[in-house]
């Protein structure tokens, strides 16, 4: 028997999906502030997140971003398997993608040098708020909107709004952001409603490397 259960009807993608993507997937750690996005505690301690409001939150998401210039997207991972998902996503809609080393001063100082230079974004999406705790206090210093891809032992200050989801899976970040990217493309008007689109969630997955 499943984690949860609920029918695919207004569903972005088939709960299976979703499952199978470990998306609900917590840690055996809940904050109270990711107290009303989780779903059930499992017998062995692990907690389990509530897939129908992943995918709520997605959806507002998706609305919410499209009203920003793309150029003034920041969207950023520290974590490996963040990496092509993130770079994934701001390839098809735009954004500023951040994967290596998030320079201090990034956000905040005009006179920062380096490959990246210093950007002023309209809204910055976080792939874990506390992987990127340098990204989100320069957010929060300068007072623009913050998403977040939270797991169950996050805390949120200074999130505004929450994605709950397993943060840390190769396959639940790469559904996720692909998620978002399609519905970023079709509230903005770029993707019809009812079409699919050009890509699939396999082309926001990092490759494992098999040795």
């Amino acid at each position: 028997m499943s984690d949860i259960e609920v029918t695919d009807s207004d569903l972005l993608t088939p709960m299976d999906k979703y499952l199978a993507a470990g998306c609900h997937i917590g840690t055996q750690v809940k904050t109270q502030d990711m107290e009303p996005f989780v779903y059930r505690q499992r017998p062995i301690g692990l907690y389990v997140l509530d897939v129908r409001k992943t995918d709520e939150r997605i959806r507002q998401v998706g609305k919410f971003l499209a009203r920003f210039d793309p150029s003034k997207i920041v969207v950023v991972s520290g974590r490996v398997y963040g990496k092509r998902p993130v770079e994934t996503f701001a390839y098809y809609i735009g954004a500023n993608a951040f994967t290596e080393r998030f320079v201090p001063g990034t956000l905040t100082n005009p006179n920062i040098a380096g490959p990246r230079q210093y950007i002023e974004p309209d809204v910055v999406i976080l792939t874990d708020p506390r992987t990127d705790q340098q990204a989100l206090n320069e957010a929060a210093k300068i007072g623009v909107p913050v998403i977040a891809l939270c797991d169950t032992d996050n805390a949120t200050t200074n999130v505004d709004l929450v994605i709950p989801t397993n943060n840390r899976g190769r396959k639940s970040l790469a559904l996720v952001y692909y998620l978002v990217t399609t519905q970023v493309l079709k509230e903005r008007g770029d993707m019809p409603e009812d079409s699919e689109p050009a890509f699939t969630p396999e082309d926001f997955e990092p490759q494992v490397q098999r040795f």
